[in-house]
């Protein structure tokens, strides 16, 4: 199993709180990786939240081509993160070049595009930065969008984070999600490390998700480019989020209801009975096998989790008002937020959907029997 842990914050934190969290989880996670996003930035990133910021690792040659596209294609850097490494890694950390986190202007030419298409063309630069080191073997690419950082990075967490000087003021964010990963199913490979990230949505799961090829198959009939390049069973989650809002315009609400639906006589007697009858025949392709509790970030900053039917991977939500944690275990969140109410923690079950909106006042919950709110 993996260790999961998420905090949204009026003010912003150091990563290392995360990270802190993970480390009191750590017989979780075999210290194999971290991943780590960070959004709703703070520091020098306050000032140009609608800059996209370029997040990932590249040998020498890599930052070179690197600089050449983005160059040729009319994007000037904005403001960079300088992280200078030590010449020797820590034990089980490789030895990389460059990590970049680094934000740009738009070219002059994109000043009159609407924000789809805007967001389109990011998408699309991401995939062939992707696609170019790949073929070379010299850049990874996590993310290339405003407001959001995207860490990953093979070895133990207190290790990489100390490597990387992870507690700089330059990183403090209002969102952070993080996970210590267990290497179970697949060679260890970043762009299998979790969080995932696509458009503004980002989920992370412990579990496994067996039902993997037919939603991947699903998902890549969409006719949409960002849905490939599958290294991790878990990456579906992302991608079926974004579908579920993006494409088929409905709410967070709907999501389990696409991956784990209702059975059938409870459909029967549900409010909306017809529509998500249709739905769950119309989307079964994307429902998935767990067990898995996943626990994501949507646009608008709101933090969520949920749990599948079989409620096999432990999760747990707590906190205040301005302050609220998502956790794979209570003494994760004990570690970030000791000073809460916890007779109000609630640990989510398997028809619950878990969200702390961006105003981060209290925890809303929201059950698959109740109605929902559909557009017209």
């Amino acid at each position: 199993m993996c260790r999961l842990f998420s905090i949204t914050s009026k003010d912003p934190l150091s990563p290392m709180v995360a990270l802190e969290a993970l480390d009191v989880m750590r017989e979780g996670h075999d210290c194999s990786g971290v991943g780590i996003f960070l959004r709703d930035l703070a520091g020098p990133f306050e000032e140009i939240k609608d800059a996209p910021i370029l997040s990932g690792i590249f040998s020498d040659s890599g930052i070179r081509r690197l600089d050449s596209f983005m160059m040729d294609i009319g994007f000037m850097t904005k403001y960079k993160i300088s992280i200078k490494l030590p010449k020797v890694p820590p034990p089980g950390v490789p030895k990389r070049d460059v990590y970049l986190v680094r934000a740009y202007e738009y070219p002059e030419e994109w000043e009159d595009l609407s924000q789809d298409e805007l967001y389109e063309r990011l998408l699309m630069i991401r995939l062939q930065l992707r696609a170019m080191g790949e073929e070379k073997n010299d850049m990874i690419v996590y993310s290339f969008w405003p407001d959001v950082i995207m860490i990953k990075e093979i070895g133990d967490p207190m290790l990489v984070a100390e490597h990387l000087n992870l507690d700089r003021k330059e990183l403090h964010a209002r969102v952070i999600m993080a996970q210590g990963r267990q290497n179970t199913n697949y060679a260890i490979t970043l762009y299998a490390c979790h969080p995932f990230f696509i458009q503004g949505y980002s989920t992370m799961t412990n579990g496994e998700n067996t039902a993997f090829v037919p939603i991947r198959s699903y998902l890549e009939s969409r006719d949409f480019s960002g849905y490939s390049g599958y290294q991790s069973d878990s990456e579906v989650f992302t991608h079926i989020l974004h579908y579920t809002i993006k494409k088929l315009g409905l709410g967070i609400e709907s999501y389990k209801h696409i991956i784990t639906p209702l059975q059938d006589n409870d459909l029967q007697n549900h409010p909306n009975a017809y529509f998500l009858k249709n739905l769950k025949q119309t989307c079964r392709q994307l429902i998935i096998d767990g067990p898995n509790c996943v626990i994501g970030c949507l646009p608008d900053h709101s933090v969520f989790m949920v749990q599948d039917r079989k409620k096999l991977r432990p999760g747990v939500v707590g906190g205040r008002p301005g302050m609220y944690a998502f956790a794979s275990e209570i003494c994760g969140l004990d570690s970030a937020i000791p000073n809460r109410d916890k007779h109000s923690d609630f640990q989510p079950m398997h028809l619950d959907t878990v969200v702390v909106g961006p105003d981060r006042q209290e925890v809303s919950i929201c059950s698959q029997t109740d109605p929902l709110a559909l557009p017209h």
